[in-house]
């Protein structure tokens, strides 16, 4: 029974790992565990409310709330607090649903709770989709506020942490049928979109021999390689702070949890022991 039940555990694991990938949709990167430390959160907090307070809002969450963060409400008052807000209210949007709609097509989203309504069924926690999503945006002149994004192509969200970033160009390699002279034959075409925004093909090759199948994979490359390390440490503090945002409690579950485990744990061998013993002597 034991070796069905692991069996069974095993199978559920290697078919329900790659469901982003079956479902065509890019894998997500996993985001730097950093919910533990202090100065992460203070920094993604400050993050969030420069560049992400002006368009979501965080209904439910109070400023004092990041007094749990180490930061005094005077430190909050002076560094976090711009639109005459008090430290106990609410982190409401300046911007109202009318100007939402009309600027955006609707309005976005409150990321109170993102990070939990992001997770995966069957996989990958909410932060690992924050932690690529911001990281996966380039400039598109198709679109209409001029981004896109390799995680949900056809956003329609601007980049608002382009100034972190820097410029960056993306590279797609395409592996397809083409008809040429009344034929169907494979292609690896090579497409570059500039930091501008502008798509060009930077190649054409026909493949002869290949056997394969069609394909597709997109790079992202910085041109100013020296802003990706510090542009993905600062994406990394946000998407911590949106995960602890979303349960700011979790901290103290997990520490029960443990506690519960090792509870039950030492009570298992007591009931396995007692079980043993009322049933020795019986034959």
């Amino acid at each position: 029974m034991f070796k069905k039940l692991i069996g069974a555990l095993l199978l559920a694991v290697t078919f329900t790992t790659p469901v982003l990938a079956a479902e065509g949709g890019m894998e997500w990167d996993r985001a730097p565990n950093r919910v533990n430390h202090v100065a992460s959160l203070q920094n993604g907090a400050k993050l969030f409310v420069n560049y992400c307070l002006n368009c979501h809002s965080a209904n439910s969450m109070r400023y004092n709330k990041l007094t749990e963060l180490g930061l005094t409400e005077e430190q909050i008052k002076e560094n976090l607090l711009f639109t005459g807000d008090k430290v106990g209210e609410l982190m409401h949007v300046a911007m109202s649903p009318a100007d939402a709609k009309a600027w955006f097509g609707a309005a976005p989203p409150d990321l109170s709770v993102m990070a939990r309504a992001k997770a995966a069924n069957m996989g990958q926690d909410g932060t690992d989709y924050i932690y690529t999503y911001l990281r996966t945006f380039y400039r598109d002149t198709s679109r209409p506020l001029g981004w896109n994004n390799l995680l949900f192509p056809n956003v329609g969200m601007p980049h608002a942490l382009w100034n972190l970033q820097g410029p960056r160009e993306l590279e797609t390699v395409d592996i397809h049928q083409v008809e040429k002279d009344g034929k169907q034959e494979w292609h690896k075409i090579v497409t570059k979109v500039d930091a501008e925004g502008f798509k060009s093909v930077v190649s054409d090759d026909p493949l002869p021999e290949y056997h394969g199948g069609a394909s597709s994979h997109s790079t992202l490359k910085y041109l100013d390689p020296s802003k990706q390390a510090q542009y993905d440490n600062d994406v990394a503090d946000l998407t911590a702070f949106l995960g602890w945002m979303s349960e700011p409690e979790q901290l103290l579950r997990k520490k029960l949890g443990v506690w519960v485990l090792l509870f039950l744990g030492l009570f298992f061998i007591v009931v396995w022991r007692l079980n043993a013993s009322y049933w020795k002597h019986v034959k």
